[in-house]
């Protein structure tokens, strides 16, 4: 009966601040709508938030950040992250593979570069947000000196700052990573920045996620591990009777120790008695600077 009780009171209160966060939104909609006396003036000011929109402090001077959007529940932000990155799996992934497909014949190499993709992006993203993180706490150091609720403070700072996150320098480093990587990038089969919007979408879940409390992350996989039926669904191609990981295609994602939302992993029996790598001549995608 208490987790019951305790339920309606969470429902209630996320109906409540999602109720205050529609009004909010219809308020700057009818302001949008009134006309301005002053194209210029309105554009340069656009101009200068732009300029300023790099730095946490900057930020906190021309705006303050949504008390609705802090309020919402970590359950709540959680569930949107899990549908996010369940389309990214049933999606972008297989978009992303049909891009590579016009390059790359072999579906394993297609696989494995868009799940070393989608690990680099996590890794990244993580090392983004605890630089970001660093940089909040010391803006609003100066605000809560001897305060107790500074860390509450920094995490519905970071809630409601979410769209500071420079996602385009993480795509670049997941790029630079990827061609560094001696699985996938000798040969160069293919330009990764074809696979840009794809990596940027798991770059901003995986940013996202290290908000919520506790933060989510993806399991370590290696080829090779013995198969881990609690973490990995098997390929449709793979061999069912195998014990070893062959490759992984999509990472399990974990909350501490504990899975929330399966991987899935190719096994084949004497996959590693006696494997090379076939190199392939084709090179396609966009060219690299």
């Amino acid at each position: 009966k208490s987790d019951y009780e305790k339920q309606i009171r969470n429902l209630k209160d996320e109906i409540a601040v999602l109720s205050a966060e529609k009004s909010t939104l219809q308020g700057r909609s009818s302001r949008s709508r009134s006309p301005s006396p002053d194209p210029c003036s309105r554009s340069h000011s656009r101009s200068r938030s732009r300029s300023r929109s790099g730095s946490p402090s900057a930020i906190m001077k021309i705006r303050t950040p949504s008390p609705n959007r802090s309020k919402l529940s970590s359950v709540a932000r959680k569930a949107a992250l899990l549908s996010r990155f369940s389309d990214a799996y049933s999606q972008a992934r297989l978009d992303a593979q049909c891009l590579l497909r016009r390059c790359i014949d072999k579906a394993e190499t297609v696989q494995r570069i868009i799940y070393i993709a989608t690990v680099e992006a996590f890794h990244v993203a993580k090392m983004a947000f605890r630089h970001f993180k660093i940089r909040v706490r010391k803006s609003l150091t100066p605000s809560y000196v001897g305060s107790n609720d500074f860390e509450n403070a920094v995490s519905d700072y970071i809630i409601c700052h979410l769209d500071l996150y420079d996602a385009q320098s993480s795509v670049n480093d997941v790029i630079r990573a990827m061609n560094i990587n001696p699985k996938i990038s000798f040969p160069p089969e293919v330009d990764f920045c074809l696979l840009s919007d794809f990596i940027r979408e798991i770059c901003c879940i995986a940013f996202a996620m290290q908000a919520l409390e506790p933060p989510l992350d993806i399991a370590f996989g290696a080829d090779g591990e013995v198969f881990n039926d609690y973490k990995y669904r098997r390929s449709y191609d793979s061999d069912f009777t195998a014990p070893l990981v062959l490759y992984h295609v999509w990472p399990a994602l974990m909350e501490n120790d504990c899975v929330i939302m399966k991987g899935e992993a190719v096994t084949r029996r004497g996959a590693f008695i006696s494997r090379s790598r076939s190199p392939s001549p084709i090179r396609c995608g966009l060219p690299r600077f």
